[in-house]
């Protein structure tokens, strides 16, 4: 069994060194502008599975795991910041508000043909925040690599008056209860990976 993730990001990699199963990592190169009329779940599932495909070329016969994840305020698709002007804007606007994380999950096995993508689902009530703890949190832990301007993992939780969804690791941008299930359907149990049993 050969894994490979298929993403740059350090928060990703770190989740899925929890399974405590060996895994290659690679960068895909992909288009990830929205489509026109694309909603959120179809945005995140195609972009899942691109980023897997970009690499089946060079990874065949490895089980290549693909995720994206988009940042919904107000039925509009959020990015990541990547300043921290737009981070306070972002965080201003989910001031007091319901948000959804989506997070779009894909295996694939070129060499078998073996190919699954879902979207997991995770809500963030935030609480009524003051332009001055925006601004704090902002400076603090500058979180303009992460959609939603937040860092769950870190000080975002202070953030928060409540979160619903069966994965906290979706906001993270991988849900990991989701991946075992794919893993397992492939006949990969996590579990039992390297007792010869998997």
């Amino acid at each position: 069994m050969k894994l490979l993730l298929a993403s740059s990001s350090k928060y990703r990699r770190s989740l899925l060194q929890q399974l405590g199963l060996p895994f290659d990592w690679a960068s895909p190169d992909i288009d990830e502008t929205p489509r026109a009329d694309e909603s959120p779940e179809q945005l995140t599932c195609r972009l899942a599975l691109a980023k897997a495909e970009a690499l089946a070329a060079q990874w065949p016969h490895h089980w290549i795991i693909g995720s994206d994840q988009v940042c919904v305020v107000n039925g509009r698709i959020t990015g990541k910041p990547g300043t921290v002007e737009k981070a306070v804007t972002q965080l201003q606007a989910c001031s007091g508000q319901r948000i959804s994380f989506l997070t779009g999950l894909a295996l694939i096995h070129p060499a078998s043909g073996f190919s699954r993508v879902i979207t997991e689902p995770f809500h963030v009530r935030f609480r009524e925040l003051s332009t001055i703890e925006i601004r704090h949190y902002v400076e603090r832990e500058q979180p303009l690599d992460c959609a939603g301007s937040f860092k769950v993992e870190g000080a975002g939780i202070q953030l928060f008056e409540g979160l619903e969804g069966r994965d906290f690791n979706s906001l993270i941008g991988l849900p990991m209860i989701a991946l075992c299930e794919l893993l397992r359907e492939a006949g990969i149990n996590p579990l039992l990976a390297g007792s010869g049993d998997c």
